[in-house]
């Protein structure tokens, strides 16, 4: 796989920042989306929070996948809007993910969320709009991207009502609706492309 710049300079911002924070109690409390901060003007946290991670573990798995579909996405989309559109179309994710459960939890003073998920999301299922039929290999088991998608979203939003795991789903589902929103924003056709690529799965020729 062909090292992308960008897509590494974020990696290393997050990983830089999030180890940053475990080490400097203040950066955490600074960055950490709260949604009553956010109401007192805080509206950095709105972005912030996604460069600070809970542990090691959430951070390695959030790069993970960005190195790996960032790094696709990052080809395919500096050509389209630009090495600054593609740095957008991430920080938007953040911020775009994160905003429905602000309203969710706008009054909530012990609510709390951190990490890059959403922006993650955005960039998997831009990647799945492309190639749905690509094998992504998810805990050892290798499956079509269209299988993960479809059975990620049916957790995410089953998560979102019913877990308590302090884990926020409902970021890493809108996250992937801004990351299809966006390719389809920037070019319409692929929806035509997606739906004759998944009636056309490779093994039938």
């Amino acid at each position: 796989m062909q090292l992308q710049p960008i897509t590494l300079f974020l990696i290393a911002i997050t990983a830089g920042v999030s180890i940053t924070a475990w080490q400097q109690p203040l950066w955490m409390q600074r960055f950490i989306y709260s949604p009553t901060a956010v109401n007192r003007g805080e509206w950095w946290r709105l972005l912030t929070h996604g460069f600070v991670h809970a542990d090691g573990g959430h951070l390695l798995v959030n790069m993970l996948v960005l190195f790996f579909f960032g790094s696709t996405m990052e080809r395919v989309l500096t050509g389209a809007v630009g090495p600054v559109g593609f740095v957008l179309f991430y920080l938007a994710g953040i911020v775009i993910a994160i905003l429905p459960t602000h309203y969710r939890h706008r009054r909530d003073a012990l609510y709390r969320s951190l990490g890059a998920s959403g922006a993650v999301s955005a960039m998997l299922f831009a990647y799945i709009l492309l190639q749905p039929w690509s094998m992504l290999i998810v805990m050892i088991v290798p499956m079509p991207a269209i299988v993960f998608a479809v059975g990620y979203v049916w957790y995410s939003v089953w998560a979102d009502r019913e877990s308590r795991d302090n884990v926020n789903h409902g970021a890493h589902m809108w996250g992937a609706v801004w990351g299809v929103a966006f390719m389809l924003m920037l070019e319409p056709r692929l929806l035509p492309r997606f739906v004759e690529r998944l009636l056309s799965p490779p093994w039938l020729g």
